[in-house]
């Protein structure tokens, strides 16, 4: 095995563990050393491979982003123009999960405020996809594109580790090339749908996302204790209470005696209990290893413009409209545009707290630069405003009529199990605290992603709309998928 280089224009394989145990052979697809090779056409000076994979083996790709006649110019200030010596250096962030939607919009963020950044992605997010027969309502290029436009646009690099955090050799690697001073944990199956299809996403879903977040909290320990992990949790692992919802704890007075204990957790689905699962491992650790955490328990994401992303279309996020990892207000938009009613699960009394991911990639900057203490597992609730899906249905009809657009909304039974009307009063001061200038749900951002929908309306794939995954009829069974 070699190590991972970090010079411009590299590309290097090692062998890693069976890939059938990382859940990306369902399907009956899978990544192979071919395939990774021909599909990753980089225009490098220098190609460096050693070792040849073992049968049945799948390749890591270590690769960095532009020949050096293409590359710009740094900015002013740029993290390419300090000294790693420095005492004023940029901070090293690793966005584990930076070829997502939510981690793709971070990465540029950071690198845009002169952070040094990595990204660790196994781009199994793409895969599912593959599997599913689902496409982003944006065409999104390739991880790799995606960096070179970056890097010819503004001059900074981006590093790119391609590989699963669930082999941790791999990140053990990684993370002794890299160096990072903070780690940005976005890279867990994040849909609650798709651990819902069947026995084998359920499993893969919680394998990935706990044993993946246990390696990165070995990997601190092992090679830097002072990192700081911020970890994308979700507000889901509240559930719905009957009671105020607190920032992750809640001080309770029991026959007398009082005491802070962590916030009681509710989760509804497969991927939420891994959510939960990742909470109390972090928090054990903290205690137990003295790591520092903040875990950003994050309400529902709309939009997909940033400014960075704004820049070019190579930069574009993705968009997902689907029924497995669409989320309402994006789902919403995209049905009004192409003259779907909005489908509302149920009554439609479900509230939950929602955000523009404009907000996101502040919150996730406010926590790396006011860090937690050694020892310190804080919860901030991230999210900025809550919103039943009845709300939303109404502000999305409002809005289109606005635009001439027929809008309908429909209910359909909800393939969730979950309270259709509830009581739901969650706090969110902390990252306010910090500086947090929220972007709030307007009608002009409403008309913007509208309008945005309506742009790519030929995109769209109306068999997908509609809800396919349900909560009881889940089964041991492997799900397929209709062409």
């Amino acid at each position: 095995m070699t190590h991972l280089l970090s010079k411009p224009c590299s590309l290097q394989f090692f062998s890693s563990r069976n890939a059938s145990s990382l859940g990306v052979n369902q399907g009956g697809t899978r990544f192979s050393s071919s395939s990774i090779q021909q599909t990753s056409k980089l225009p490098c000076r220098r190609l460096v491979y050693r070792g040849k994979p073992n049968p049945g083996q799948f390749c890591i790709v270590r690769a960095t982003t532009l020949p050096l006649s293409q590359e710009a110019k740094p900015q002013s200030g740029s993290a390419s123009e300090v000294s790693h010596g420095n005492a004023s250096s940029a901070k090293r962030v690793m966005v584990i999960g930076g070829d997502g939607y939510c981690g793709w919009a971070t990465a540029l963020h950071l690198s845009n405020k002169n952070y040094e950044v990595a990204i660790v992605d196994s781009l199994v997010r793409r895969l599912f996809d593959h599997q599913l027969g689902l496409d982003s309502l944006t065409p999104i290029s390739s991880i790799h594109n995606r960096i070179r436009r970056w890097k010819s646009l503004t001059g900074k690099t981006i590093d790119l580790y391609i590989g699963d955090i669930c082999d941790f050799e791999f990140l053990a690697e990684t993370f002794k090339s890299f160096e990072p001073d903070s780690v940005v944990h976005f890279g867990e199956q994040r849909s609650a749908p798709y651990s819902m299809i069947d026995r084998s996403r359920a499993v893969f879903t919680q394998q990935n996302n706990v044993i993946g977040t246990l390696n990165v909290l070995f990997a601190i320990k092992e090679f830097r204790e002072e990192c700081h992990l911020v970890k994308l949790g979700t507000m889901g692992e509240y559930g719905t209470p009957n009671i105020d919802i607190e920032e992750g704890y809640i001080t309770i007075t029991h026959n007398g005696r009082t005491d802070t204990l962590p916030y009681p957790k509710q989760a509804s689905s497969f991927y939420h209990l891994s959510k939960v699962h990742d909470s109390n491992n972090i928090a054990f650790t903290c205690k137990a290893w003295g790591i520092r955490a903040t875990d950003l328990n994050q309400g529902v994401v709309y939009g997909v413009r940033t400014d960075e992303t704004e820049m070019h279309e190579e930069l574009s996020n993705r968009f997902d409209y689907d029924g497995v990892f669409g989320t309402a207000l994006n789902r919403f938009c995209v049905q009004a545009a192409v003259g779907h009613p909005l489908t509302v699960y149920g009554k439609g009394g479900q509230t939950r707290g929602y955000l523009d991911i404009r907000d996101t990639v502040q919150c996730v900057e406010l926590a790396i630069s006011n860090p937690a203490k050694s020892g310190e597992f804080r919860v901030f609730n991230q999210f900025t405003e809550q919103f039943s899906v009845r709300d939303l249905a109404a502000l999305v009809t409002r809005a289109g009529g606005k635009l001439g657009l027929n809008v309908e909304t429909t209910s359909v039974p909800n393939p969730r199990v979950e309270a259709e009307e509830h009581y739901y009063n969650a706090k969110h001061t902390k990252l306010i605290e910090l500086g947090l200038k929220p972007h709030l749900l307007s009608d002009s951002l409403l008309d913007s992603l509208l309008n945005f929908a309506v742009k790519y309306k030929d995109r769209v794939d109306t068999k997908q709309i509609m809800p396919s995954v349900s909560w009881r009829k889940i089964g041991a069974k492997p799900a397929t998928v209709a062409a």
